[in-house]
């Protein structure tokens, strides 16, 4: 059997991963960012109409404002709708949900491998501290990588303008002054990656006391005069 104090450190791991899962979990279900715009009919000096995209991580809406004409309220799923006006935007987002599935895969073998630890004593092969250090680090790497691409997506990207132009009933339309707001799911994912990076620090502390002990048990053995260990 493990002793307490590696069974409290692999818990407590396991513990702060299905925190950090039940936040990410949460962040997927909720908005991400909302993108507004000022509009205009094609040719026309008077941008007084507004459109604002609300997005989640798989559906969002669009709501007009005499943008170009009345206006309307619609409802899309979010990659099929990217993929249908342009490649990249649809290719960017997909990307973003691939890298949070995996996330939460690596999560969960996170959480399986110690909850293993905390009951039996494993070599030390992936299925020890190594395996967490690895599937926490990649989960931290994922996430931060999702942060950034999302961002770009959404701030870098012609995504926004597409998507009203798309819904503006084929008028042609001028936009401008675009302001992005990023909303609770984004920022959902920062504390996902901090409490993967704690996961690792939790493990750590105890794989380098466990290696300061074993150490401090060599010790005599070593320093031990030549004449005793020669009898």
């Amino acid at each position: 059997m493990p002793s307490t104090t590696k069974t409290l450190h692999f818990m407590s791991c396991a513990l702060v991963t299905a925190i950090s899962v039940g936040l990410m979990g949460y962040s997927m279900s909720t908005q991400w960012a909302k993108i507004s715009m000022q509009c205009a009919r094609g040719g026309s000096d008077l941008f007084n109409g507004t459109a604002m995209i609300t997005l989640e991580l798989f559906g969002g809406n669009l709501n007009r404002s005499f943008c170009p004409l009345f206006g309307s309220i619609d409802t899309f799923k979010v990659i099929p709708k990217l993929i249908e006006i342009g490649v990249t935007p649809g290719v960017l987002y997909a990307l973003v949900v691939c890298l949070l599935a995996l996330c939460l895969l690596f999560s969960a073998c996170t959480i399986l491998i110690s909850l293993y630890n905390s009951v039996s004593n494993p070599y030390e092969t992936y299925m020890g501290p190594v395996g967490i250090y690895a599937c926490s680090s990649i989960s931290a790497c994922l996430s931060t990588v999702v942060l950034i691409i999302f961002v770009v997506n959404i701030m870098v990207t012609s995504m926004a303008e597409d998507l009203v132009k798309n819904y503006s009933d084929a008028a042609p339309v001028e936009l401008q002054k675009k302001t992005t707001e990023m909303l609770l799911g984004y920022y959902l994912i920062i504390p996902y990656t901090v409490l993967s990076l704690v996961a690792i620090v939790l493990i750590y502390m105890y794989d380098h006391a466990a290696y300061k002990h074993r150490r401090e048990q060599e010790r005599p053995t070593e320093d031990a005069p030549k004449e005793i260990m020669m009898y």
